[in-house]
């Protein structure tokens, strides 16, 4: 499909980052996995590139791009399969926050590094015993004098072996209803108190950082506060909208990539003495995902526009996370069973699309949440 909303030097952009994927990205994505890790180095690179937080302002040494720049991004590691690399959280998930609710002194202090790939974001919402129900959160942060003291816990933190700065979700005050007494703050990664528990081990995006995070007498200084306090859970809110359509981008950018893969295979692959690709069966299977994409990917070329120019697309944009991830899995699941056994083999790229598709129907809001606030859209 000719998508209109990219004109020649986003083109030429993407053209551009898709040789460096192939060239510095793909050749170690296996070694990553099997280190769970992504090396600094790359971080390095890819800011001296300019790959990372390319939106970022001028005046702090950024590119100043349109979002299209971050969108193309997100596109291709999706379609590379490059799920263990998180350039789309740490440039367009966390970074909104410090350039939106952060003081002047705190742009100043860490967008620049941000940008150069010396300081790596995270972002801590997700609690042992809360999971998506953000409101509750129970990290307390209690001021004394000119610090506040965090303790508490966070579990399921992507970047969270690798960031330098994490903002943590925290309570600062028992308020009815509960949301009002949360505050973000910037916490880094060297403070006393703070801790990174386990690299957890999961079933896929084995190559990307998923880590706990434990707070004792953690000691942050009162300048660390994002924006008011109080604020935070207004200032998550805000910021979801752009999260779960990061989130939408990837899954039809990693829906494409199997289909790829996929329609490459059934093409030299010959079974009963033909190629799988002249079976009626491959030829319908493959017809009907490849229309689910398409239908997912003008979904998402909607959306774009609007969210670029300040419109509120909430209801719309949760819309998007959930089918567009329910998606993913649905055609990575049908690609991997057209290959086989060969399929289930990690030496083929398909197995990686299937199990890193499993978790984006839970993480940014489970779709569950997505679902519940559509109807609240509806007025139900």
């Amino acid at each position: 499909m000719d998508r209109k909303i990219f004109n020649e030097e986003h083109q030429l952009f993407r053209k551009t980052f898709r040789q460096y994927l192939e060239k510095k990205i793909i050749p170690h994505l296996e070694t990553w996995d099997e280190a769970h890790m992504v090396p600094r180095e790359v971080w390095l690179d890819a800011g001296e590139q300019g790959w990372l937080c390319p939106t970022a302002s001028k005046q702090y040494g950024g590119l100043e791009c349109d979002f299209l720049y971050s969108v193309i991004i997100q596109e291709e590691l999706a379609y590379a399969g490059a799920s263990s690399v998180s350039w789309g959280l740490h440039s367009d998930i966390v970074l909104p926050y410090i350039e939106n609710f952060g003081s002047e002194a705190q742009k100043q202090k860490w967008i620049p590094k941000c940008i150069s790939g010396e300081c790596v974001l995270a972002i801590a919402m997700t609690e042992p015993a809360v999971g998506s129900d953000l409101a509750n959160l129970k990290t307390r942060a209690v001021r004394q004098g000119d610090h506040y003291i965090v303790n508490g816990a966070k579990v399921f933190i992507s970047n969270g072996q690798c960031a330098d700065l994490y903002i943590v979700a925290v309570r600062t005050e028992d308020t009815n209803p509960p949301h009002r007494g949360v505050s973000l703050l910037l916490i880094e990664g060297n403070t006393p108190g703070f801790q990174r528990g386990r690299n957890l081990k999961k079933i896929g995006m084995q190559g990307q950082d998923t880590s706990e995070l434990f707070f004792e007498d953690c000691k942050v200084p009162v300048e660390n506060l994002l924006g008011k306090e109080g604020m935070g859970f207004k200032y998550l809110m805000n910021n979801l909208q752009q999260e779960r359509l990061v989130i939408a981008i990837g899954a039809v950018g990693a829906a494409k990539g199997a289909l790829k893969h996929t329609i490459d295979y059934v093409k030299t692959r010959e079974i009963f003495g033909k190629p799988l690709s002249k079976f009626q069966n491959t030829q319908f299977e493959l017809a009907d995902m490849s229309t689910k994409v398409q239908i997912g990917q003008s979904f998402i070329d909607d959306l774009l526009p609007r969210h670029m120019a300040g419109e509120n697309v909430v209801t719309e944009v949760s819309m998007a996370k959930y089918w567009t991830t329910d998606m993913q899995f649905e055609v990575s699941d049908r690609c991997l069973q057209l290959f086989g056994g060969y399929g289930y083999m990690q030496e083929y790229p398909i197995s990686r699309f299937f199990v890193d598709a499993r978790v984006q129907r839970i993480y940014g809001g489970a779709n569950e949440v997505m679902k519940d606030l559509v109807a609240r859209g509806l007025g139900l």
